[in-house]
């Protein structure tokens, strides 16, 4: 029996089955176990005819999914990282296998989607945004590289917008998330309740295409020039010089948002994002994301950030090193190392 305080509410309506998330005070973070109760129920739906579609969301008002519990992550890897591997393992894991999944998965992408929240919504082949969304990958403040698929995604963005998101990690609204090929469709969110209302995929696919609208104004279209100009360079410190000589004032602010995240990171991901447009598929991708996930928790950074921004909230890391000159070539090839347990071993499209 399934009860209301659970973290995660398994429902089944009509041809419709779906997956809330239910931690509405912590913005419904994932937990292990919850990643574990996702891929359980879509093993069962996949092999139940009577359902033809999967609708995920979140409880309350707030948003989808802030990402994966940071807490955990921090207390994990300050007593020596043993958890963290094992939640990734099966998180990346939930993660292709809701790319590939093969009935259709619609996510309401509504309000707070961060991180791991990406990660169980941009995957699926139906997602849907709102006027109250706020899409992020926000890893490079925390000291990690950008994962569930995001550096993927990311990377195949228009020009160098998805290099801009990932080591920036800001927040886009509806047209910027579906600028970037984040999400497919623009609905008002007085309108969630009639799809969430719909019986199987056919009527589910009808509503959509009877609500959707156009989302408002975004603002990458509108600064796409001089991102892809400053973000064409081989290096953070040469973004950094093209992003200051610009002399307009959306790409100064952006160098010192720069400024503020973890150097060691900054380049991890750089490096990240230009090996995941040369690499094929998702499941490489989530490869080489989980080899970067398990190297940060062998850095100083990942705690430091966590720490300042989740756990005293005094928004002022002291990141090792301080500055993108004492970031070595040895320190980003550790970000995609083989760790220690192995790689996730997905490889090619997910079996």
């Amino acid at each position: 029996m399934v009860h209301d305080d659970e973290p995660v509410l398994l429902r089944e309506a009509g041809g419709t089955a779906h997956i809330i998330l239910n931690r509405p005070r912590a913005l419904n973070a994932l937990t292990h176990p919850m990643v574990r109760a996702i891929g359980a129920a879509l093993t069962a739906w996949e092999q139940d005819p009577d359902i033809t579609a999967v609708v995920i969301s979140g409880a309350g008002e707030r948003g989808l999914c802030a990402g994966g519990d940071i807490r955990m992550i921090h207390d994990d890897a300050r007593s020596g990282g043993g958890a963290s591997p094992a939640f990734w393992r099966d998180e990346y894991r939930l993660n292709a296998r809701i790319a590939r999944y093969p009935k259709p998965y619609v996510a309401l992408m509504d309000g707070i989607v961060m991180g791991g929240g990406v990660g169980v919504s941009a995957h699926g082949a139906v997602r849907i945004v709102t006027e109250r969304s706020a899409v992020a990958m926000p890893e490079t403040g925390i000291g990690l590289v950008p994962d569930v698929g995001g550096t993927f995604l990311l990377s195949r963005a228009p020009g160098e917008l998805g290099t801009h998101l990932a080591l920036t990690g800001r927040t886009v609204g509806a047209a910027d998330t579906l600028l970037c090929g984040l999400a497919d469709h623009f609905v008002p969110s007085r309108r969630l309740p009639d799809l969430r209302a719909a019986n199987g995929a056919a009527e589910l696919r009808e509503t959509v295409q009877t609500y959707a609208t156009t989302a408002p104004e975004g603002r990458l279209a509108a600064d796409r020039e001089w991102i892809d100009a400053c973000y064409a360079a081989d290096t953070v410190e040469e973004i950094l010089d093209r992003l200051r000589a610009t002399g307009h004032p959306a790409a100064q602010d952006t160098a010192e948002t720069l400024l503020t995240r973890s150097p060691t990171v900054l380049k991890a991901t750089l490096d990240a994002v230009r090996r995941a447009r040369r690499t094929a598929t998702l499941e490489q991708v989530l490869d080489q994301e989980y080899r970067a996930s398990c190297a940060a928790l062998t850095f100083p950074d990942l705690v430091e950030g966590i720490r300042a921004q989740v756990i005293d909230k005094d928004r002022d890391p002291r990141w090792s090193p301080k500055d993108l000159a004492g970031v070595t070539d040895a320190d980003v090839r550790r970000f995609s190392a083989p760790p220690p347990g192995g790689d996730l071993g997905l490889g090619g499209p997910y079996g």
